[in-house]
């Protein structure tokens, strides 16, 4: 993948010095930063991440206005905070990429309209993050096997998206992630807890 992104990343300088519209090169500018980091995702993926200590609030509203842009006009992506900076030992990149899957999977059960709700807790032993939409939600058979590899409801995809988030909150976070709520034709929860 590096040698294509390079690649893209110099036909996008060229741009930059025409007379291209700025506000396209600028989100084309996004979106390539956002290959870039989905490569370094998947290269650290299967070793420990190093951890840092980051402000949990900045990098959802950041994910939050990322998933605004790219959603159906008739979508809208909300966060709620009890606090402006909420300190969290995390790796930001695989951290980002469990928070963008659930909503991409909450989009998915929207059919082009409705809400995500993004919500964030501070409590004195853990950190909260509850991700809700209004969508299909989640059959009650079909919650204990979402996490399982290979699962999907999906007619395209190989079903790793939320067994991978998984593993990244369980095993590199030392949290949980889990369906806290869910009812057909209302919507689902999905909750991340992060220890402090």
């Amino acid at each position: 993948l590096g040698t294509p992104l390079s690649s893209i990343e110099g036909w996008l300088e060229l741009l930059k010095d025409s007379d291209a519209n700025a506000e396209t090169v600028n989100e084309m500018q996004k979106d390539l930063d956002r290959l870039k980091l989905v490569a370094d995702r998947f290269s650290k993926v299967g070793s420990a991440p190093q951890l840092e200590e980051e402000n949990l609030v900045t990098r959802m509203q950041n994910m939050v206005d990322y998933m605004q842009k790219r959603a159906p006009s008739k979508v809208s992506i909300n966060m709620t905070t009890d606090r402006k900076d909420i300190p969290v030992n995390m790796s930001g990149p695989l951290f980002d990429w469990v928070v963008e899957n659930l909503m991409r999977n909450a989009l998915d059960a929207m059919d082009g309209k409705g809400a995500i709700e993004v919500r964030l807790q501070d409590l004195k032993q853990q950190v909260v993050v509850d991700v809700s939409d209004n969508g299909k939600g989640i059959a009650k058979h079909q919650v204990k096997k979402i996490f399982t590899p290979g699962f999907t409801t999906k007619k395209r995809g190989w079903g790793l998206g939320l067994s991978l988030s998984k593993r990244i909150v369980e095993k590199y976070h030392h949290g949980s992630l889990f369906v806290k709520q869910s009812e057909l034709g209302k919507g689902a929860t999905f909750r991340i807890i992060l220890r402090r």
